[in-house]
């Protein structure tokens, strides 16, 4: 008799399809969902199954050996991380995880535990897949030319992720699967009809060494259902559609193409239905993970096959997002921070872990920008400008030579400095730059003004649309043209209850540190 014990965390609308295999497997053991109408509707329909609405309750539940997350996706990479680190297997619904470096590292950890990390690629336990990748391996279908695959519908419609994230892993995992090769470079565009930022039809062009080109086309705004594959190959052209009966499903169509006096000509023949033993192919990838639970050998689907799937989907956003193509392999520097391939980055420029650069932003050549900072869209970094950690700096905003930002500064969008205090076009002054300091953890307002050879104090706050042309103390609070304080501001950003002169205490009361006023200058009491 089979062992219970799978949990399948959420029962949405694919979830539920998962409660049902694994409970029809005999190894369901509990079910798992914020909402306790639906556990209780599935304890109820599947009898003496368990039902709770804790997560981590279930990773607590030593039975429970392996466990399925039927989530969205954004959750996907810290629930598996969790699960893993309990000591259980996983099996996420695709995708694996939202980042490249997440996907690395739970199949580092997954492999560190000796656990199994299996992904939901569905068309990999469908048997026309199956058969189609035996076809091209033994050459029945000659040399591969190029794949287009249909996933169109109308509806579902999701407002957590565009139709490529939520219709194309699918495509692309059996893309990649059937040539057995990464792309070079792809190409994208798409379309936003019922929101203007998340793409409602999406056109992906993948191109690869082999010479092979493979489309795919995936919209939630379409007339009909359709879900087909087309393989075509110089010896015969195969369709995979998951719309007809199991008795036509995988077609082959040994078309030919004849050359006579530098003119080719098209001979078509019927097409041969291929034999397919029917079954269903989400059952089938449940009992996929289960024996890998007993034999404790790796699925096809497995954390690297995803990853694999993962960095396609990324390039292809990218593609989608800049209207360029991108290649597959990222620069060398790349791997410790991101950029959109729109931005462009100089040669002898250090940028520190974790930080993004977005689209059309510029950083020249002499710059250093810290960890973990946030460069917008359209943003210029110029030469010897000095970045710290974790700085904010927001759209349209331009860093000249001469301005230092220390660690957690905020720039808002379209503020702006200056490096030169009387600019002539007629007669450069390039060396008569003038120094600006930016302290730590200030904020510049949307489109304040910082005129240069002026220090901004630490936590200083300087309101949008302010122009600042004197030194500004820390904690200061400056409005107006030109710019004068009105108050103080804590670390946290809150107003602290102090006169501007004088003496005095106030205390933040979201964090509960205590400001001490005192000669004109606000500090943290100790």
């Amino acid at each position: 008799m089979p062992i219970k014990n799978i949990a399948v965390i959420g029962t949405g609308y694919w979830g539920k399809n998962l409660v049902r295999n694994f409970h029809n497997l005999g190894a369901l053991r509990t079910v798992c969902d914020i909402s306790p109408d639906a556990v209780r509707k599935f304890t109820e329909q599947y009898p003496g199954t368990i039902g709770s609405s804790s997560f981590s309750e279930v990773l607590a539940d030593a039975a429970v050996q392996g466990v399925v997350l039927a989530t969205p996706a954004v959750a996907h990479a810290q629930q598996a991380k969790e699960t893993l680190l309990a000591g259980k297997d996983v099996y996420v619904e695709k995708p694996l995880c939202l980042s490249e470096e997440e996907g690395t590292e739970l199949i580092e950890l997954a492999a560190k535990r000796g656990r199994i990390l299996m992904v939901g690629h569905l068309l990999w336990y469908h048997a026309a897949v199956l058969k189609l990748k035996s076809l091209i391996d033994t050459g029945e279908l000659g040399r591969i030319q190029y794949i287009y695959s249909n996933r169109l519908n109308l509806g579902k419609l999701r407002r957590e992720e565009n139709v490529l994230w939520s219709f194309a892993p699918h495509d692309i995992s059996v893309i990649l699967g059937l040539l057995g090769e990464m792309p070079e470079s792809i190409q994208a565009q798409g379309g936003n009809y019922l929101h203007r930022k998340i793409a409602d039809t999406t056109v992906s062009l993948l191109n690869f060494a082999s010479g092979v080109r493979a489309h795919i086309f995936v919209s939630w705004l379409h007339p009909f259902k359709e879900q087909k594959l087309v393989v075509v190959g110089d010896q015969k052209m195969a369709v995979f559609d998951d719309m007809v009966p199991w008795p036509k499903k995988l077609a082959l169509y040994p078309h030919s193409v004849e050359w006579s006096g530098n003119i080719p000509s098209a001979h078509k023949a019927e097409a041969e239905y291929v034999e397919l033993e029917e079954s269903e192919p989400l059952r089938a990838e449940c009992q996929a993970f289960l024996d890998a639970i007993a034999s404790r050998k790796p699925p096809y689907t497995d954390g690297k096959e995803g990853l694999n799937v993962l960095k396609v989907l990324n390039r292809c956003q990218q593609a989608l997002e800049s209207g360029v193509t991108v290649p597959m392999e990222q620069r060398a520097t790349e791997a410790k921070y991101k950029a959109h391939p729109s931005a462009v980055i100089d040669k002898d420029v250090v940028i520190g872990q974790g930080t993004a650069i977005w689209h059309f932003s510029h950083i020249l050549a002499g710059s250093e920008i810290g960890p973990e900072c946030s460069i917008g869209q359209n943003a210029v970094i110029g030469s010897k400008v000095r970045v710290g950690k974790g700085c904010k700096i927001q759209n349209n905003v331009s860093i000249y030579e001469g301005v230092t930002l220390e660690d957690y500064v905020f720039c808002g969008p379209s503020m702006v400095f200056t490096n030169v205090y009387n600019p002539r076009c007629e007669f450069p002054r390039k060396n008569e730059y003038r120094q600006t300091l930016v302290k730590r953890g200030a904020t510049l307002g949307a489109n304040c003004t910082i005129v240069c050879g002026i220090s901004i104090g630490s936590y200083a706050f300087i309101a949008a649309g302010a122009v600042v042309k004197a030194n500004v103390p820390d904690f200061a609070l400056m409005v107006g043209c030109p710019a004068k304080q009105i108050g103080w501001m804590s670390r946290f950003g809150e107003r602290l209850d102090l006169p501007l002169t004088g003496a005095g205490e106030a205390v933040c009361h979201h964090t509960g540190e205590r400001y001490r006023l005192n000669d004109g200058k606000v500090s943290i009491a100790a």
